[in-house]
């Protein structure tokens, strides 16, 4: 099978910003007792490794402040509402734990994630994950590790929620809302 060379590098950054965007929304469907911090304002490094596909880690850059985390929730949790049967999400001693049962397209993904770190320099997400395929196909184990380190300031170019992946392609995480048609209804 021949793959379009740009498809990939377009395609997984999509996915892997909708999957930390789902992460996030988890925060807002759940108890309103348990709220994940805002970051700190200003240009984060976030570099995710997947050791369950062989698609290599990559590096992509996001400016934020806080209206952008809000308004990554506030998009987030709607989208995930309408595919995740359960979404819970518990402050413990050492950050965060976020468990989910999602489903779409006909696969189910039940997902365990802890979340470390300060959200002023840095933090780490592990994600674990089971996607069960359509039928007649073997599940899918995943573990992602996400770490985002702060840089410093928005470069001067940037504004809050601009994202710059792999291959220099640009997104603002606030035109998600856009994306949202996109995704398959149940």
């Amino acid at each position: 099978m021949i793959r379009k060379p740009a498809a990939l590098p377009l395609a997984l950054p999509l996915a892997i910003s909708l999957a930390t965007v789902a992460l996030v929304g988890a925060a807002a469907s759940s108890a309103v007792a348990t709220e994940m911090p805002t970051r700190k304002p200003g240009l984060w490094d976030i570099r995710m490794v997947d050791t369950g596909s062989g698609i290599p880690g990559m590096t992509m850059q996001q400016c934020t402040d806080a209206s952008t985390d809000k308004d990554m929730i506030a998009t987030a949790s709607p989208m995930s509402k309408d595919v995740c049967s359960k979404q819970d999400i518990q402050k413990t001693a050492a950050g965060y734990v976020a468990d989910a049962v999602c489903t779409a397209n006909g696969m189910a993904m039940t997902s365990h994630s802890e979340i470390t770190g300060d959200f002023d320099s840095a933090y780490t997400v592990k994600v674990t994950s089971r996607r069960d395929m359509k039928p007649g196909k073997p599940p899918r184990e995943m573990t992602m590790t996400i770490e985002a380190k702060w840089v410093g300031p928005c470069k001067p170019n940037q504004k809050p929620g601009d994202m710059v992946m792999p291959g220099g392609f640009k997104m603002n995480i606030k035109d998600l809302q856009k994306l949202k048609a996109m995704l398959p209804k149940q």
